[in-house]
């Protein structure tokens, strides 16, 4: 009998991934027409399965895998996995987080040249036994400029695409680093408002949050030169499709071009019909090279994780010893939210994100601190699910560097988490412990200023000029939006002789997230110099 790993391959995958798992010696069965029942019943067998988005690993099918190691997912979610079963009974999950990534920059650039040049109108004519050459003249890409919101991974390929085109490239991404921008000869947008000023083009590819849904909306709108087109080839919803029809029909938006949709599939769509409109059927990541490419790597993952190699794409968290595992935990909630808090103090661009551990924790092995910070850094912030294993590589081709340093001493307090973010020559650095039998975070310095509050919930920092009367004013304004205050503490400068500074901030936890209409509000009033909101 072989005692080599036993792989199924469980859903349609890439000749090329099937190849590489028994290259690598593996036994390799097909098991893509397998009824539930006979999937039940073999699953015990395999050190590994190979699946793409028809399966899913329940709890409850991952408990009849008793003999399973690994899981690849051949694309990029994993929603179909459950991530946590599966890394209580110690199995891997890998997945190619890659493998469309030139797939959807490429996609993005054709339906740019096709919005241009009115080629599937043109088509539709000639199919129809129409000549309409005068009523299709386009506009050259040469020269234009090209807006892109969201420089992640996509972004950074369809600008250099651009580029081949000899267009102006301008990006709007804060959690870039500012010597990545120039790496890449793209001008740094210091807001999405220095697009729309410019751009003749804007392509948006951000991550689907509450924050950035709807980013492309009437306001947006409302500041876009006339004429601009516009291109979503990222997700449904950071296009407001109903303010992008209105700006159409007043002619502020010359063209759009439209591949991912609120709901999908959608067979009935309010710009059907449209002349300067390109709707395609969420075929992005939809090219033969992508759905093998996922295959293969998510293959690779498989080989080896079973052989013993580095396992690069794993969205478990990585080995830390158990003994360390068990004095850290407690300070992974804090650590990402002072990552999370940290880059929305410093509101530019992230150069650097140092990380400072002291206290009897530093004698622990920290990466799963460093990790949890710059997933609180960066999540939410990119085109890519953020994980433990993927986190490091996502802040490399941003250009953000990370450091780690220990001090077995601290301060005032048995251990300590500072994280600093470096934008230029600015620093900005957040403070925070654990405290109480159940280990509750608290944060103890942002902006400068030191005190002791619980973090939970949703933030308000305001800094404001020290003088009698501002605390009150702050909760009647917020009183008059509706939001209900938790918790709020108030920080101010002393030097060394104990005089007082001329500003002081305020930490508020509200029981419910304020609206950036609120917080504009308050920072419109006198005496108020800068505010910030973070959900945690």
């Amino acid at each position: 009998m072989s005692n080599s790993p036993k792989v199924l391959v469980k859903e349609k995958v890439g000749p090329s991934g099937i190849e590489a798992l028994r290259e690598a010696g593996f036994e390799v069965d097909l098991g893509i027409d397998w009824d539930d029942e006979t999937f039940l019943e073999k699953l015990p067998e395999y050190d590994g399965v190979l699946i793409r988005s028809a399966t899913t690993f329940s709890p409850e099918l991952i408990d009849k895998a008793t003999n399973l190691k690994v899981i690849g997912r051949a694309g990029v979610g994993v929603d179909n996995v459950d991530i946590a079963a599966a890394t209580k009974r110690g199995i891997i999950v890998v997945n190619a987080p890659q493998s469309n990534v030139v797939t959807a920059a490429e996609h993005t650039v054709a339906l740019m040249m096709s919005l241009a040049r009115n080629i599937p109108r043109a088509n539709a004519g000639m199919h129809a036994g129409k000549w309409e050459r005068s009523k299709l003249s386009g506009v050259e890409l040469y020269g234009k400029t090209l807006g892109i919101i969201g420089f992640g991974r996509i972004g950074q390929l369809v600008a250099e695409r651009a580029q081949g085109l000899a267009m102006d490239v301008i990006a709007y991404d804060p959690y870039v680093s500012a010597d990545r921008y120039k790496e890449l000869g793209v001008e740094k947008a210091e807001d999405s408002d220095a697009i729309y000023a410019k751009a003749d083009f804007i392509t948006i590819h951000l991550p689907k949050t509450p924050e950035t849904t709807g980013w492309l909306g009437a306001e947006a709108f409302g500041k876009v030169k006339p004429g601009v087109r516009i291109l979503n080839v990222a997700r449904g919803g950071l296009v407001d499709e109903e303010a992008l029809k209105v700006a159409l029909d007043a002619g502020q938006v010359g063209g759009a071009a439209l591949d991912v949709f609120v709901s999908e599939p959608v067979t009935e769509h309010i710009l059907q019909g449209y002349d300067n409109v390109i709707l395609t059927p969420h075929l992005g990541a939809s090219t033969a090279e992508a759905n093998d490419r996922a295959g293969f790597q998510a293959a690779e993952q498989i080989v080896a994780a079973l052989s013993g190699g580095t396992v690069t794409t794993a969205v478990n968290a990585p080995a830390v010893g158990r003994e360390d595992l068990e004095i850290l935990t407690p300070f992974v909630p804090l650590a990402n939210r002072l990552g999370r808090i940290a880059v929305e103090l410093a509101g530019t661009s992230v150069d650097r994100i140092e990380v400072e551990v002291l206290g009897r924790i530093a004698d622990r092995d920290v990466r799963p601190l460093s990790l949890a910070v710059l997933r609180g850094a960066l999540e939410g912030r990119t085109e890519e699910i953020v994980n433990d294993v993927n986190a490091p590589g996502i802040a490399q081709e941003r250009g953000i560097e990370i450091s780690e340093t220990t001090n077995v001493q601290a301060r005032d307090f048995t251990d300590l988490v500072r994280v600093t973010v470096v934008s230029g020559t600015e620093r900005h650095r957040v403070v925070g412990t654990t405290l109480g039998r159940q280990d509750r975070p608290h944060l103890l310095e942002a902006w400068g200023q030191k005190f002791n509050l619980q973090l939970e919930g949703n933030l308000l920092i305001l800094r404001y000029v020290d003088q009698p009367g501002m605390v009150g004013r702050i909760g009647g304004l917020l009183g008059d939006a509706g939001v209900n205050i938790e918790q709020a503490a108030v920080g101010y400068h002393q030097d060394r002789e104990g005089a007082r500074g001329s500003s002081a901030v305020m930490v508020i936890t509200t029981d419910e997230p304020v609206a950036t209409e609120t917080l504009d509000g308050i920072l419109a009033q006198d005496g108020f110099e800068d505010g910030r909101t973070v959900s945690l």
